[in-house]
């Protein structure tokens, strides 16, 4: 499997954990524990997005590097 599709896996999932741990906390949780979970899923969410992007995109110029080697003569 390419890498870049694990990378972009690797987002999705860790988009969906932190859906999973911001949305299982209520607002308004004045347990420091509970508050830290919340902010985590937040980070997490926000990082697995960057991820996947980071992963479609290796995946875009590698696909594109593909086809200048077969079009050029050289």
């Amino acid at each position: 499997m390419k890498m870049s599709i694990v990378i972009a896996i690797t987002g999705i999932l860790m988009f969906a954990s932190g859906l999973v741990m911001f949305y299982l906390i209520e607002l308004g949780q004045t347990d420091p524990l509970l508050r830290f979970i919340k902010n985590t899923g937040t980070f997490v969410g926000i990082s697995g997005m960057g991820v996947f992007l980071a992963g479609v995109l290796l995946h875009l110029i590698n696909k594109s590097e593909l086809s200048l080697k077969e079009h050029s003569d050289v």
